[in-house]
């Protein structure tokens, strides 16, 4: 091995070590890899850990990106003008807010754009609810910025009170705050309320909170009132979503941010200048069937409302099976997740030696072979016997073709054998 080689790399391992700054492996991201794994092994898996939409992508955005796949030119850093013009008038239809589309901003995934909102920021605190998606903390950590915790309860449906947010306010002073706020929710499958909504909204427009609404599940509202936040609070909510959840597109990278106008104009040229130093612009055909995707037809809203159809009915049965089995968890509102909490358990499940959700979690992969992933991954107490579950292990391409109210029992179609596997399991296996 030559010297210098072996030196960089015992430098570079040394000052990892050291680094305790270090971000692991997304945990949403692991547990897939996992899961493929003992798949390919020959284990029988029923993939409850992985977030990713089970039917198939919107068939005219596919034809539009077959058409358009020897597009090739960069195309302007803020995106596309006719899709950002697409995007607004979607949002305005669907959500009742007023996108612009000069203050749009398309990215590769709201991932990213999540991530480049807070880099933009001054020296902020990010306020987390917890239960929250898994990447936020780290992102917040990645960018230089303050990631605070705001811990909700299974009483308060994971959903954090306008009052903790008035204490935090009060307590910390003034300076710069945004709150993540994510609903339909990744963990939970929840919403606030209208009226709980509208006074987090006054108080985050009391103490001048910025507040990031992370919609990107927001058109698969079961049954379609998805509230957005810029409803309540227009000239401080930052809105993101994409194509990943109601298209079906995650690997297809398109995300959508909206920036509102009262916020100014030197966060939306922050947010340029980060994307043209770094991902320069989405990829041609990506945007070009996101054109597609983007404009709304009768065909789009049947696509959005048989999805939207077949995921209460699978989530609503989930959720009733476990709380009949003493698993408390509450129906979701929309999108595909769950968030059961075990505590009812708890005494019966130390005499197993588990004490931990990842403890937990780790148990029910081995035994039964269903992967959830714990309530630790999305920044709850390790002991709190809480995990997610992504009710997606099933063929939505044939489901797409039935509607639910059509069979006596939809539950039972063979389209959803392993949902129902799954779940039996999980009651089959508790103490």
């Amino acid at each position: 091995m030559n010297a210098s080689h072996g030196l960089a790399a015992e430098l570079l391992n040394r000052d990892y070590r050291a680094d305790a700054s270090a971000t692991p492996a997304s945990d949403t991201l692991l547990i897939n890899e996992q899961s493929r794994l003992r798949e390919s092994k020959g284990e029988r898996i029923v993939k409850f850990g992985f977030g990713q939409s089970p039917f198939p992508v919107y068939g005219p955005a596919v034809e539009a990106l077959a058409e358009h796949a020897a597009s090739k030119a960069y195309l302007p850093v803020q995106g596309l003008p006719a899709l950002r013009e697409r995007v607004a008038a979607f949002h305005r239809e669907l959500d009742g807010t007023e996108w612009e589309a000069e203050r749009v901003l398309i990215g590769p995934g709201s991932k990213l754009l999540l991530f480049a909102l807070i880099k933009a920021l001054p020296a902020a605190e990010i306020l987390i609810p917890a239960p929250a998606w898994v990447s936020y903390a780290p992102q917040a950590r990645l960018a230089g910025q303050s990631a605070v915790k705001l811990a909700a309860s299974f009483d308060t449906r994971w959903q954090i009170t306008p009052a903790q947010l008035d204490a935090h306010c009060r307590q910390g002073g003034k300076r710069t705050r945004l709150l993540i706020l994510n609903a339909p929710g990744n963990p939970t499958g929840l919403s606030p309320d209208p009226a709980l909504q509208a006074e987090l909204a006054e108080v985050a427009r009391r103490h001048g909170v910025v507040v990031l609404a992370d919609e990107i599940y927001g058109p698969l509202d079961h049954d379609g009132s998805h509230r957005a936040f810029a409803r309540d609070y227009p000239e401080g909510t930052v809105t993101t979503s994409g194509l990943s959840k109601w298209c079906g597109a995650g690997g297809w990278r398109l995300g959508v941010m909206h920036v509102p106008r009262a916020l100014g104009d030197e966060l939306l040229a922050r947010l340029l200048g980060i994307a043209s130093e770094t991902w320069s612009s989405v990829a041609s055909p990506v945007q070009e069937a996101a054109c597609v995707a983007y404009r709304m037809t009768p065909a789009l809203n049947a696509y959005l409302e048989r999805q939207r159809e077949w995921l209460a009915v699978v989530g609503h049965w989930c959720a009733a099976r476990l709380d009949a089995a003493g698993v408390h968890t509450h129906r979701p509102d929309g999108g595909f997740y769950l968030f059961p909490d075990f505590e009812a358990f708890r005494d019966r499940l130390a005499e197993r030696g588990i004490t931990t959700s990842a403890e937990l979690t780790a148990r029910l992969l081995a035994d039964t072979g269903v992967a959830l992933l714990p309530g630790s991954a999305f920044g709850c107490d390790p002991s709190q016997l809480t995990a997610r579950l992504a009710y997606v292990d099933f063929d939505g391409a044939e489901l797409l073709v039935h509607q639910p109210q059509r069979f006596e029992a939809p539950m039972s179609l063979p389209a959803l054998e392993r949902v129902r596997e799954g779940i039996q399991a999980m009651v089959d296996w508790l103490p």
